[in-house]
């Protein structure tokens, strides 16, 4: 039996809801080996992130190095990335191993509202890392950025989404969560605009979803679904995750990673 296997590169939530912690729960859900190269440490709940503690460049070139050289993953999914130069040593190791199904989570904001980013970063995450993306998979406030425009309307984030697409030749995923119409998302690539109908989840335990989401997307990547294939199966997985989401914290709840997955999720 072939094992597929997913990196993950992100940070570390010390609650276990979001980051590393919950793209490897939805990598083993899905039936995926997931792997991990830590960009930074951060003291966090469901309620908010206290400190965050970036790991050295050097170091995190070495956690690259011991699993491309080892086990080889299938697909790799970015989030959180702190700083640029911790940006350009991804950029680098990604080139220098050829890696495959690139998922970029750009995470500027936790779901608490904490900034996660530095300014120089954006910049390097636009320039260094999103071109390397096979799929980008902004929320409303993130597209905001990466567009240069704000986004009120469907008509707004097909254009958003088109603008980012231009400027990456990456697929872009615009995630509705932020809508206050629905949970509908807009995926555009060179094929043309898409959408992919959803119904919001009256739920407080949103915390990791964005984390989950990509996670998922790159794990079915790994299993050898196309992206509309993989997109849609990780919405369906994130909406079962959200239905059945334990409410553990005091703030906004982790999602439960755990929940019976259909045969379908994993087939």
């Amino acid at each position: 039996m072939q094992m597929h296997t997913a990196l993950t590169i992100a940070g570390s939530d010390s609650s276990g809801g979001a980051g590393i912690q919950a793209d490897l729960k939805t990598m083993t859900a899905l039936g995926v080996y997931g792997m991990s190269a830590v960009t930074a440490l951060t003291a966090q709940n469901t309620t908010g992130v206290a400190d965050i503690l970036a790991v050295p460049p050097d170091f995190l070139g070495a956690q690259l190095d011991a699993v491309f050289t080892d086990i080889p993953p299938d697909a790799v999914k970015i989030g959180m990335v702190a700083d640029a130069a911790l940006i350009r040593v991804i950029a680098e190791k990604l080139d220098a191993y050829g890696a495959r199904s690139i998922v970029v989570d750009p995470v500027m904001v936790a779901t608490s509202g904490a900034r996660l980013i530095s300014e120089d970063a954006v910049d390097a995450l636009c320039s260094m890392l999103l071109p390397r993306a096979a799929l980008i998979t902004p929320n409303i406030p993130e597209a905001e950025v990466l567009a240069g425009r704000s986004i009120d309307s469907r008509d707004d984030m097909a254009d958003a989404a088109q603008r980012i697409h231009a400027q990456t030749r990456a697929a872009v995923l615009m995630k509705g969560g932020h809508s206050v119409h629905d949970a509908s998302d807009l995926l555009v690539d060179a094929a043309g605009a898409r959408w992919f109908e959803g119904r919001r989840i009256e739920t407080s335990n949103t915390h990791g979803t964005g984390c989950t989401l990509s996670s998922a997307i790159a794990s079915f990547l790994a299993r050898g679904a196309d992206v509309d294939t993989a997109v849609a199966r990780a919405k369906a997985y994130l909406s079962g995750a959200l239905a059945a989401g334990l409410d553990l914290g005091a703030g906004s709840g982790p999602l439960a990673h755990t929940f019976d997955l259909r045969s379908d999720f994993i087939s």
